[in-house]
C-alpha cells in the first residue's frame, strides 16, 4: 500500500542525503539561516504551455516554465521548501479528459501530479476546484482514504503524489474528523551560519496547514452536500496552530487558498487572510484563489491597499505573504531570514523578503520550459488534443469576449440560449408548477484579459469542435436555475454593474472604465429579445441600472422569473445579492458546458442573426469630457465593428503598460 505522506523531498537540495528525522543537536544561540518558502498556486493544470482551446502553444503559463524558476530559486536558496497552494486538478481540457472522459485509472498518476512529483514538491493544500470532480475522484487521485459517506470504505488505496496533502477546515460529516490531515510538520536539516561564522548544519520543524473557502460547500452543493461540512479559517487557524507549536514547530506556514479582503469576519469568508495573519503563531502564508500576483507595488486593487497591507514589502499585518498569480506565471518567493536565539528559530522580519517572480522577462520573452516536464505527459496531452478536436457544429461568425466589456455578447449569446432552452425543457418535463414563468439565462465573459493578452474567448468561424466549447464555457460548472422576482433581477444586475469604474462626466483626464478588481467572470448579463436595460456609470453602485424593460414595458418589480446560471452563482459565488442557494428550484444533472455542446449539435448551424445578435444591454448615453478608455488585445477593431459598436475606438496599438495590449476609447454619448 502506498502512503503519499511517506515520501517528502528533501528541503535541502543540495544535501539531500541527509536524514529527515530531525538528528542532531539544537544549534547555538546566534546562528542564522536563510529559509527559501516558495510557492505554486491556481495551476488548474496548466503544466504545459499550451492552450487546448486554441489548440496552439502559449509560452506565457505553464507549469513547465514555473519549473525553470523553481530550479532558479532553489540554487539561490538551497534551504528551501515548495509549496502548492491548491486549485491544481481543475481548469483544462486535459484536466477534463483525465476526470470525465477517459477516467484516470487507480495505478495511474494524475497528469499535474507527475510534474508536481517530479518537481520534488514537499506539501500542497486544497483549494475549491479541487471538489469538482466530486468526492470519489478526489480521493482517488490524491491517493487518499475518505471516511466520508459517497466513497466505498473498500476503495484502494490509488496512486497519487509523492507529498503530503494540508487541509485543516472541511470535515467529515460521519467522523467529525479534518477530510485530510489537517496540518504536517516537516523536520529538515539545513545549512546554517553559527556566531562564529562557521558553517553548520541544523534542524528545523516547519509546520504547513491548510485552508480552503467554505464556500465550497454551496459552489459544489451537489457533490459535497451531507458529507462534509467545512468551518471558518479564523477560528480553524486558532484551533490547531497551538497543536502544532506543542508538537514542536519551529515554523507556522499557512497555505491558504483565499485572497485579502478588508470586509468584517465571518466564518464563510472566501477571502480570510486579512484575519489568518492576527492570529498568533503565523509565521508566513501562501495565499491564491484570487489569481493575482502579490507583493505588486503598482496595484489600486482596495484589497492590496488596506490598513496592515504592505503590497511592497508584502506583508499583512506584518506577516509574510505571497501570492503566485495563476497558471504557472509566477512562482511566489519568500526568503525568511531566521536567527536562533537559544531555543527557537526566530524570523528576521527586516531581512525577509517576499517576491512574485513572473514567468515574463523583462523583454517581454519568457523563460524557457524545463525539458524533463513534457515528456511526462506527453500521451495525455496528445489523447487530449485529439478528443478536443471532435466536430459539434459550424458557426457564420467569430465569437470573442474581446469587447464583452462594452457590449460585445457574440460569445455570451450562445450561453445563455443553451441555458434557456434546457431549464425550458426541464421544467416542462419535470416542474410543471414552474411552467407559466418566464424563462431568461445569464452568463459572463470568462476570459477577459485578466491572466494576459491571449486570455480571451475566441472562437473563428466554421467548423466549430470540442474545443471551442470549452472556450465559450471554460468551467465545469453544473447548470442551476433560480426563481426571483423582478427586484431581486435588478439586484443582479446591479452587482455585475460593479464591473465598471464610476466616471465623472466632467472630468477632463483620461478615465479608465472597467474595474478590474472585479472579475470578468462576475460580469453577468442578459441577452434577450425581452429584455433591456442601460447601464449608466456616472451613477454609484447599486444605482446603475435604468430602464429596464421586459417586452417593451417596464418591469414590474414582482414579476416572476426563473433565470438559467450555474451551480456557482446560484449558491452565492461572487456575493451576489439574494443568491445563496435557497432560491435554487433547479441543481441539474447536467454541466452548463454540456448543455452547450448539444444544444450546438442540435442547431448545427450557428449564425449571428439567430445566434449572436439580442444584445439586451448598452451603456445609458452621456458626454463626457475626457476619453473613456479600457485594455484589450491590439488589432480587434473590425471585431467591435462587427458587433456594432460604432464608439469604440483605438488610440494605441500598445498601451505602455508591457503586457502587449491596446489602449481604446469608448464614446458615451453614442
Amino acid at each position: 500500500m502506498r502512503l503519499a505522506y511517506f515520501a517528502l523531498p528533501s528541503l535541502l537540495i543540495a544535501c539531500s542525503s541527509l536524514p529527515h528525522d530531525g538528528a542532531g543537536s539544537a544549534p547555538p544561540a546566534g546562528a542564522e539561516a536563510t529559509l527559501g518558502l516558495l510557492e505554486t498556486t491556481d495551476l488548474h493544470a496548466n503544466v504545459l504551455s499550451y492552450d487546448y482551446y486554441k489548440l496552439q502553444a502559449d509560452p506565457a503559463m505553464g507549469l513547465e516554465r514555473t519549473a525553470t524558476l523553481i530550479k532558479q530559486a532553489r540554487a539561490e536558496y538551497p534551504n528551501n521548501l515548495l509549496l502548492d497552494n491548491g486549485d491544481a486538478l481543475q481548469g483544462t481540457a486535459l484536466a477534463d479528459y483525465q476526470a470525465l472522459v477517459k477516467p484516470v485509472a487507480c495505478g495511474d498518476t494524475l497528469a499535474i501530479y507527475k510534474a508536481m512529483n517530479q518537481l520534488g514538491v514537499d506539501a500542497a493544500g486544497i483549494g475549491n476546484h479541487e471538489f469538482n470532480y466530486g468526492l470519489p475522484y478526489l480521493n482517488q487521485v490524491t491517493a487518499s482514504h475518505f471516511d466520508v459517506d459517497g466513497v466505498p470504505a473498500d476503495a484502494p488505496r490509488c496512486a497519487g503524489p509523492n507529498f503530503p496533502i494540508v487541509l485543516a477546515n472541511i470535515y467529515s460529516v460521519k467522523t467529525k474528523q479534518p477530510l485530510f490531515a489537517p496540518y504536517r510538520i516537516l523536520t529538515r536539516q539545513i545549512q546554517a551560519t553559527g556566531p562564529d561564522g562557521k558553517p553548520l548544519t541544523a534542524t528545523i520543524k516547519v509546520g504547513v496547514i491548510g485552508f480552503t473557502p467554505p464556500g465550497v460547500l454551496s459552489w459544489d452543493k451537489h457533490w459535497l452536500e451531507g458529507k462534509v461540512y467545512a468551518e471558518g479559517v479564523r477560528e480553524t487557524a486558532q484551533k490547531y496552530i497551538p497543536r502544532m507549536r506543542a508538537e514542536g514547530a519551529d515554523l507556522v506556514v499557512a497555505v491558504s487558498h483565499g485572497g485579502i479582503d478588508g470586509d468584517p469576519y465571518t466564518p464563510q469568508m472566501e477571502n480570510a487572510n486579512y484575519y489568518l495573519a492576527q492570529v498568533p503563531g503565523v509565521d508566513a502564508m501562501l495565499i491564491g484563489h484570487a489569481h493575482l500576483p502579490f507583493p505588486n507595488p503598482a496595484s489600486t486593487l482596495p484589497a492590496f491597499n488596506l490598513p496592515g497591507v504592505d503590497k511592497t514589502r508584502g506583508t499583512v499585518y506584518g506577516v509574510p505573504a505571497v501570492m503566485a498569480n495563476l497558471w504557472g506565471k509566477h512562482l511566489g518567493v519568500i526568503g525568511l531570514h531566521l536567527k536562533f536565539d537559544g531555543q527557537h528559530w526566530v524570523i528576521d522580519k527586516t531581512r525577509t523578503t517576499v517576491e512574485a517572480r513572473s514567468i515574463q522577462n523583462p523583454d517581454r520573452s519568457f523563460v524557457a520550459a524545463d525539458p524533463a516536464i513534457a515528456p511526462l505527459v506527453a500521451d495525455e496531452h496528445a489523447a487530449t488534443i485529439q478528443y478536443v478536436k471532435t466536430p459539434v457544429g459550424t458557426s457564420d461568425f467569430r465569437m470573442t469576449s474581446y469587447f464583452a466589456d462594452v457590449g460585445d455578447i457574440s460569445a455570451i449569446e450562445l450561453v445563455n440560449q443553451a441555458q434557456t432552452a434546457y431549464v425550458q425543457d426541464y421544467v416542462k418535463a419535470n416542474l410543471p408548477q414552474y411552467a407559466a414563468l418566464p424563462v431568461l439565462s445569464m452568463a459572463s465573459p470568462f476570459k477577459t484579459g485578466a491572466a494576459g493578452v491571449a486570455d480571451y474567448t475566441d472562437v473563428k468561424p466554421g467548423a466549430l469542435a470540442l474545443n471551442n466549447a470549452a472556450d465559450l464555457y471554460l468551467y465545469p460548472n453544473a447548470l442551476h436555475a433560480v426563481k426571483l422576482n423582478g427586484a431581486q433581477l435588478k439586484a443582479w444586475l446591479e452587482k455585475s454593474a460593479e464591473r465598471f469604474n464610476r466616471i465623472d462626466p466632467a472630468s477632463s483626464a483620461q478615465q479608465e472604465l472597467v474595474n478590474t478588481g472585479f472579475a470578468g467572470f462576475n460580469f453577468d448579463m442578459l441577452t434577450s429579445a425581452d429584455v433591456s436595460y442601460r447601464i449608466d456609470v456616472t451613477q454609484p453602485l447599486g444605482q446603475r441600472i435604468v430602464a429596464l424593460h421586459y417586452k417593451g414595458a417596464p418591469l414590474s418589480p414582482t414579476q416572476e422569473f426563473l433565470v438559467a446560471t450555474n451551480n456557482y452563482r446560484a449558491s452565492g459565488g461572487g456575493g451576489f445579492p439574494g443568491l445563496d442557494g435557497s432560491r435554487t428550484i433547479l441543481a441539474a444533472p447536467d454541466s452548463s458546458r454540456d448543455v452547450l455542446i448539444a444544444y450546438i449539435q442540435k442547431a448545427r448551424q450557428l449564425t449571428r442573426a439567430r445566434n449572436g445578435a439580442d444584445r439586451s444591454w448598452r451603456f445609458a448615453p452621456v458626454a463626457t469630457s475626457g476619453a473613456v478608455v479600457f485594455h484589450s488585445a491590439p488589432g480587434m477593431l473590425d471585431l467591435a465593428r462587427d458587433a456594432g459598436l460604432s464608439a469604440v475606438s483605438q488610440l494605441k496599438a500598445d498601451d505602455g503598460a508591457g503586457k502587449g495590449f491596446a489602449l481604446y476609447a469608448i464614446d458615451l454619448s453614442k
